[in-house]
């Protein structure tokens, strides 16, 4: 990987880190008002005819919150090996992972062949 595809691969990074960081201050303060609102006993949990119970979207926002999450683990280890020798190369069968798949996922630790692999069970 040359210094300016490592630059490039940071400057992504980080801009996915920054909007994790914001996803997940906004989850939180949702989940937040959500469960103070069930603690004072405004909130009515029973089904409302136009949507979910607030039980319901509070666990969607927790399974959302806990995606971000790992998400952001994902990016913070990828920060960290960028520049590092090995950036860029399949975990898996040691091949350099497409500059189009960085740029789509630059946290990505395998090349699609090996991730589609993985999803598929094999």
């Amino acid at each position: 990987m040359s210094l300016r595809e490592a630059r490039e691969a940071r400057e992504a990074l980080e801009a996915e880190r920054a909007g994790a960081l914001a996803r997940i201050a906004g989850l939180e303060r949702e989940l937040a008002s959500a469960l103070e609102a069930a603690a004072e006993g405004t909130a009515d949990d029973e089904h409302d005819p136009e949507g979910s119970t607030t039980a319901f979207e509070r666990a969607q926002v927790s399974a959302v919150l806990e995606q971000v999450r790992t998400r952001l683990s994902a990016l913070e280890d990828a920060l960290a090996r960028v520049g590092e020798p090995g950036f860029g190369t399949c975990e898996v069968c040691g091949r350099a992972i497409a500059p189009g798949r960085l740029a789509a996922r630059p946290w990505a630790t395998r090349c699609v062949e090996c991730a589609g692999r993985s999803s598929r069970g094999g």
